[in-house]
């Protein structure tokens, strides 16, 4: 069995019947720039379209920003961008546009200014990289958020109980990657040894003041996999995601 169908199983089986809305989201922190007012400002007018060929068919590509609001705080909107995919049509291969439209916030935490977009992770890179050139005409100062290993460990272990753990950086030979599923991890064994070896990459925990079921990375992807609606997520990502980052 490939590793990609263990792993669906495996989750299957830990969290239950995943038939909710997963919801998705990846921070990036933003660099030397924490104006909301001036970030509005150079995003209002976003729009990128890019013309290709496909089949033999002239198409038109379009990203966009759209729905901007501004409160205190916080700056939210909706990116939007085409991709092209195929289906078959009596035969053919026909080229069809789909529009994806991706919610993202700006929030000031602290002494840092985070770029939330609420998509899957590749997605969502790259739209932070297509918002780093428009407000700063270069890519790399919208950059990955990172949650230092120690920081996700406690995060873990004060949660109400982990489910899924995956350790990277394991100093056994030939061993580049370990996990753990079940209930209760953090009170095995098998866990401190692990620790021993590894440091946490990935944390699925139940919210002792959410309740959700979540998971986290270092590099600050979350997603939810119990039934809630974004504007509960957001709230969840700001109160128990952002203090982790730094």
């Amino acid at each position: 069995m490939i590793w990609c169908e263990w792993t669906r199983l495996a989750f299957t089986s830990v969290l239950g019947c995943l038939c909710v809305l997963v919801l998705a989201a990846k921070i990036f922190v933003v660099r030397e720039e924490n104006n909301l007012s001036l970030l509005a400002s150079k995003l209002k007018n976003f729009k990128i379209e890019q013309e290709m060929k496909a089949e033999d068919k002239d198409l038109t590509l379009i990203s966009d920003i759209s729905d901007m609001t501004m409160s205190e705080g916080t700056l939210e909107g909706t990116f939007s961008f085409d991709t092209v995919f195929m289906v078959n049509q009596r035969g053919g291969p026909l080229p069809v546009t789909r529009t994806f439209q991706a919610p993202f916030s700006f929030d000031v935490f602290g002494s840092n200014l985070f770029l939330t977009v609420f998509e899957k992770k590749n997605r969502a890179n790259n739209i932070a990289n297509e918002m780093s050139k428009a407000v700063f005409m270069s890519l790399g100062q919208i950059v990955e958020a990172r949650i230092q290993p120690e920081t996700l460990r406690r995060f873990q272990e004060e949660s109400i109980e982990a489910k899924i753990l995956f350790f990277d950086g394991i100093d056994l030979p030939s061993i580049s990657k370990l996990s753990l599923y079940g209930e209760g991890l953090g009170n095995t064994s098998l866990y401190i040894d692990y620790l021993n070896h590894g440091q946490i990459w990935y944390a699925v925990v139940k919210s002792k003041r959410y309740g959700y079921v979540v998971g986290v990375t270092r590099n600050a992807v979350v997603t939810c996999f119990s039934r809630t609606d974004l504007p509960e997520f957001k709230r969840y990502v700001r109160n128990e995601v952002f203090p982790l980052i730094g």
